[in-house]
């Protein structure tokens, strides 16, 4: 490299490193981003704290952090009836078997992969029946039982992450919380049944010309 070239290299460099530095110098009142600004309204806005907390009424939530990204769930097993399972499980289930074809669970209908894809043993963990299971034998804790879902629903896990699937609990202030999988869907029957808007227009439209 010869002097001139060596030159405008230092130039080019030293204007880069002013045009980096100049660009991250903000008067007061801009911010980075649209979530910054969220941010440092929330903490005090007109001289109020403003909080997504004060919608979660008596919703018990639990922090979680995947990839990344931080915010609260609902926790999950206070809210099933039959929780901690081995409550009732207190023999291995091979010995639990009703001798008269009885099943304890006779209620639960799956319909969610076909009969060759998926049964009860595909999610649920019968040698830790606290838990859930990964299609590679790992425990799952029902309060995340959205890894679970996200081995196969990798699009829905990944929107549900960023915020753009699901439902949020509250409002745009922070904390971020979120409904999981199970909060919306049967997890043995997730699919929504079709069903028509609460309010619809019988009305015959006139093709306009």
């Amino acid at each position: 490299m010869n002097k001139s070239t060596k030159t405008i290299y230092i130039v080019a460099s030293f204007m880069l490193v002013m045009l980096l530095i100049s660009s991250c110098k903000h008067k007061e009142g801009e911010y980075h981003n649209i979530t910054d600004k969220i941010e440092a309204k929330s903490k005090n806005y007109k001289g109020v704290s403003v909080s997504s907390e004060t919608h979660f009424g008596d919703i018990e939530m639990i922090q979680i952090s995947e990839d990344g990204t931080s915010f609260l769930i609902p926790e999950r097993k206070g809210q099933i009836k039959s929780y901690a399972c081995t409550e009732c499980h207190t023999k291995p289930l091979q010995q639990m078997q009703s001798k008269d074809l009885k099943k304890a669970h006779w209620n639960i209908k799956i319909n969610h992969a076909n009969a060759n894809t998926m049964n009860c043993v595909t999610c649920h963990n019968s040698k830790n029946i606290n838990h859930l299971t990964s299609l590679t034998g790992n425990n799952i804790d029902f309060n995340k039982s959205y890894k679970l879902c996200s081995q196969c629903h990798t699009k829905q896990y990944k929107d549900w992450l960023g915020g753009a699937h699901g439902k949020q609990i509250g409002g745009w202030a922070p904390p971020r919380a979120s409904m999981t999988c199970v909060n919306c869907h049967n997890p043995h029957k997730p699919h929504f049944e079709s069903r028509w808007p609460a309010r619809f227009n019988t009305q015959k439209i006139k093709e306009r010309k």
